[in-house]
């Protein structure tokens, strides 16, 4: 008896939320196409917004899955430790996490785009709500040292778009919070880079 492979809605919408943060990450929200999501992830572009709507709501449920990685990524590195110990590995969850140039992408465009609309607004801000949250309450730490460790991730994000942490000159390892990390962390983006290359060759490689 053959097994059916139909996938049910919830399986359609994380395949569609996977091709989105790949397009979404290269052409943002305003210059990426549904038709091109809808593509990548095998379905009409019809279905696609039985699933989402609109392009505006799908962009949202992306952002916000890069956010839920995030937030996770941070709770698992937080958690059993407190104050400047959860604080470093939080730092260092978030730095290797940012050598993903997706979920990096993803989460640069989302700032982009927030300027001008409200919703997308909306949407980052409650990530960083969340955010403060959790590092608050596994930190206990004064608004000072929480503050200047969401400068410190503003600055990881301009790091990891310009690949300072390839560069070994003085200056540019001097921005690194965590220099004994810079190594580990380079060799996690290299093997991120070489799988998405394979990654993209493969998909190049699919019959249109």
């Amino acid at each position: 008896m053959m097994v059916s492979t139909r996938q049910t809605a919830d399986e359609r919408r994380t395949a569609v939320l996977a091709a989105a943060i790949s397009e979404f990450a290269r052409s943002g929200y305003a210059g990426t196409s549904t038709d091109a999501i809808a593509v990548r992830a095998g379905i009409s572009q019809p279905y696609l917004f039985r699933l989402f709507g609109t392009k505006k709501d799908l962009f949202v449920a992306t952002y916000e899955l890069v956010a839920d990685r995030i937030i996770g990524a941070m709770t698992r590195a937080s958690a059993g430790l407190g104050g400047h110990e959860a604080l470093d590995a939080m730092g260092v969850a978030y730095l290797e996490l940012m050598q993903d140039p997706e979920i990096l992408q993803v989460q640069l465009h989302g700032f982009a785009a927030a300027p001008s609309d409200p919703d997308i607004a909306r949407s980052c801000c409650r990530t960083f709500e969340v955010l403060w949250e959790l590092v608050h309450a596994r930190t206990q730490l004064p608004d000072e040292d929480i503050r200047n460790f969401f400068s410190m991730g503003m600055m990881i994000n301009v790091m990891s778009a310009i690949d300072l942490l390839s560069i070994s000159e003085h200056w540019a390892q001097s921005f690194c919070p965590m220099p004994e990390k810079a190594q580990a962390i380079q060799h996690a983006t290299q093997a991120l880079k070489a799988q998405r290359c394979a990654e993209l060759a493969a998909h190049a490689e699919v019959p249109a």
